[in-house]
């Protein structure tokens, strides 16, 4: 099975059970890491999670999997939050991110750069407006290849 039906599988599965326990799944990773595979689950809710939300997490995921089976390599099953710098893959997450510092990269450069890390003034579906220093960039949301929050130091 491809990454992406394994991705589609386990969102599928995932998706009730986060929602109705006030869940939001951030993001899926399937990936091959030297000689191993790992699924990582990414969830968030409001307040963060921790550690004894994960292990519940990962307890549903695990009996779900089993009894699915849409995974055929031998793999580890991590559930974890997403972190500080979690990556904003929705619109819906950049929405949210309106009034925090945000690292976004592009496809082809705009205003003759490709990354922007700063304040995400405004995003209307179509374009983010960051400030980086003194300057305010319009950003186009189709031509953003990743954005995600960013620590200020």
């Amino acid at each position: 099975m491809s990454t992406s039906k394994i991705k589609a599988a386990v969102q599928e599965l995932a998706l009730p059970y986060l929602s109705s326990n006030g869940f939001e799944l951030v993001d899926i990773e399937y990936v091959k890491e030297g000689s191993n595979y790992f699924l990582r689950i990414f969830v968030d809710k409001e307040g963060g999670i921790d550690i004894d939300d994960c292990g519940r997490i990962s307890e549903f995921m695990s009996e779900q999997l089993d009894k699915n089976d849409p995974v055929t390599d031998v793999y580890f099953l991590e559930v974890s939050s997403p972190g500080a710098e979690r990556p904003l893959r929705k619109e819906e997450d950049v929405r949210k991110a309106i009034g925090k510092h945000v690292y976004i990269t592009t496809y082809e450069p705009i205003s003759g750069a490709k990354e922007f890390e700063g304040l995400l003034l405004a995003f209307d579906g179509v374009n983010a407006i960051v400030r980086t220093g003194k300057k305010e960039y319009t950003i186009p949301y189709d031509k953003v290849a990743g954005a995600r929050l960013a620590i200020v130091f």
